[in-house]
């Protein structure tokens, strides 16, 4: 039988903790192993080895690198269902804070959940496409006032009429997966 992600996150995972568990211990040796063999091993055999052999060890060691990384990942997405995901909880947050929810979306690629605060400002927590997560807030209503220019150069790239504009090039060691 294969489980869709629709099927893995509607599962009642509160008994599913120890589970969750062994798949963290998992990911944390799998990022270890990984880290040795870049950190350590690559790094030695490159330093003090040379010819067609040492290049063949390199060339398996990186492999299993990336084997290691892929583990990483895909124990890492488990034990991310298994705890219960993003919008279960900032959903069950909100709701303990008082929050109204407006609304859900529980579309299986681009899910949401929009509420209100107290002091009615509006509150969004959406995934994008290639998993991009986007937090919003609207303010209540608010007096207009004049924005003056600013007086400080961007410090990042100016994207002023690129359409469309480039994915994100920040990388989490947590939320990241490698391409492939």
């Amino acid at each position: 039988m294969t489980l869709t992600w629709a099927q893995l996150r509607d599962l009642e995972c509160g008994e599913l903790e120890g589970a969750a568990d062994g798949w963290g211990k998992a990911t944390n040796r799998a990022d270890a192993g990984r880290d040795r063999i870049e950190t350590q091993l690559l790094n030695g055999l490159r330093d003090t080895q040379h010819g067609e052999a040492a290049n063949a060890a390199v060339a398996r060691l990186r492999q299993m690198g990336r084997n290691l990384s892929y583990v990483y990942t895909e124990c890492g997405l488990l034990r991310t269902t298994l705890n219960g995901n993003l919008l279960g909880v900032v959903d069950r947050f909100w709701r303990r804070s008082g929050y109204r929810i407006k609304a859900v979306n529980k579309n299986v690629n681009f899910p949401a959940i929009y509420a209100q605060t107290k002091d009615g400002f509006g509150v969004s927590l959406s995934i994008g496409g290639a998993g991009q997560a986007f937090f919003e807030v609207d303010s209540p209503c608010v007096e207009a006032s004049e924005i003056a220019e600013s007086t400080t150069p961007p410090n990042g790239p100016d994207y002023d009429g690129v359409y469309p504009l480039p994915r994100p090039n920040i990388h989490s060691d947590f939320w990241s997966a490698d391409p492939a």
